[in-house]
Parts: structure tokens; sequence; C-alpha cells
């Protein structure tokens, strides 16, 4: 996969690609001391450059992008990347009941989703992408995957 990065601020940024747990300790570590990652899964930017990561992705999961530059995380230059298994992962159909775009939220009438082990019901979720809420409105029939991140409910992909 390909990741095209441009850095449209006025500050140095970095993208880095890997694990919430290895991120937050790459963190903490460049907290005490000024260091610039030379991985082939980042890339650090300055104002006005774009740049970009291949990234093969060995695994499912979830895996976190972020600027680990010291107090760019904290200011929210970070978010989760869901890879789903080889087959396209496991879509459930249902009906959007409500749009919260002001918290981030949708509302679900669904069938079971089984990579959850829960029955069918009506729940709320999260978007890993905020872009998904404009796809979204009451009543729609969609299908779509949701994962844990973080300890939340999480729609990570839509049909």
């Amino acid at each position: 996969m390909k990741f095209v990065i441009t850095n449209a601020g006025e500050l140095e940024h970095e993208f880095v690609l890997d694990t919430a747990e290895r991120n937050v300790h790459h963190k903490a570590m460049m907290a005490k001391m000024e260091m610039e990652h030379d991985d082939p899964n980042s890339v650090r930017l300055e104002p006005g450059k774009s740049g970009e990561v291949v990234w093969t992705f060995s695994n499912a999961g979830t895996f976190e992008f972020a600027c680990l530059i010291p107090g760019h995380y904290e200011s929210g230059m970070h978010g989760p990347i869901a890879v789903l298994d080889g087959n396209g992962g496991s879509f459930t159909k249902g009906t959007v009941k409500k749009v919260d775009a002001a918290s981030g939220k949708v509302t679900i009438i669904h069938e079971e989703l089984v990579n959850l082990e829960m029955p069918a019901m009506t729940m709320v979720f999260r978007v890993a992408d905020d872009a998904m809420l404009d796809q979204l409105k009451a009543g729609d029939p969609i299908e779509f995957v949701a994962e844990r991140i973080k300890g939340k409910l999480t729609l990570t992909a839509l049909k």
C-alpha cells in the first residue's frame, strides 16, 4: 500500500506507521532527545513538501499513523489504520438509524457481527475516518466492517 503524505502546514512533521504500542515507545524516546527516523515505515517532511511510505502489511490488525515530533501527537496528529484479512474482511448488513457528526458516531441497526461475536441489535459506533459520516444518512441500508480500536467499536470500512 502506498501512503502519499503532504505537509501543508508551517512546521516540520513526520508520518510514522506502526502499532499504537510501538508508537507510544517511539514518542517517549523522542521526548527525551531530538531524533529523526530513518525507517521504511516513516517519512519526515519540511513545510510544503510531500513524501511517501510504501508498506506491505503481513497480517491483519489495527495499526496507527502518527507524527511523533514532541507535542504533535498530543495535538491530534495520529489515527488508526485497520488492516483486514485477505478475504476483504467480514461485512455486515445494517440500516443507519442516526448520524451524529458532532461526536463522530453513527447508530446502526445491524445483523450479527460475526467478527465481534455479537448478535443482531442496534448499536452506536465510532468511525475510523470522519469522512465516512458524509456518506451516511438515517434510513440508508449499508454494509460495513466494525473492529475494536482502542476499546471502542469503530466502523473501518463501508460499502
